[in-house]
């Protein structure tokens, strides 16, 4: 209930699940000092704020993609998330910027960084479904 809406009281989200809104706070509490819920963020509308282009960049670089250069990019608000992939790429960054131009000049800084050998840029066109992570688990049943 909380990754669908953060915003809720502990009264109306007692009232959700059939608790009393102290046995509520007692569980948040329990949830975040175990690492299953960890922080609680407002998620921004990107157009909003000027940067309705959403796009992945892949990062093919040589050696370990992990560089300390490339991990300061996190600093950048441009940037979202940065992954180490398995594939044929080595990092995977989540991108959100003004314009084309401003990706345009956020890939030229990328290149100017060593041991960049090459991207691959993904621009969303549409966005369906974007998320944070859910506590379900699906059952599957087995290939075979």
């Amino acid at each position: 209930m909380l990754a669908a809406n953060a915003d809720v009281s502990y009264v109306e989200l007692g009232q959700m699940v059939g608790l009393s809104a102290p046995a509520v706070h007692d569980r948040v509490k329990k949830l975040r000092a175990s690492g299953c819920l960890r922080r609680t963020v407002a998620v921004l509308d990107a157009a909003a704020i000027g940067k309705p282009l959403l796009a992945f960049v892949h990062v093919d670089n040589t050696g370990w993609c992990k560089t300390a250069e490339l991990m300061a990019w996190a600093e950048l608000p441009e940037v979202e998330e940065i992954h180490s992939v398995a594939g044929d790429t080595g990092m995977l960054l989540k991108v959100r910027c003004a314009s084309g131009l401003a990706l345009e000049a956020l890939l030229a800084r990328l290149y100017a960084m060593p041991g960049i050998r090459s991207t691959r840029s993904y621009v969303v066109l549409s966005t369906y479904l974007e998320r944070t992570s859910q506590a379900g688990i699906t059952d599957f049943p087995e290939a075979g």
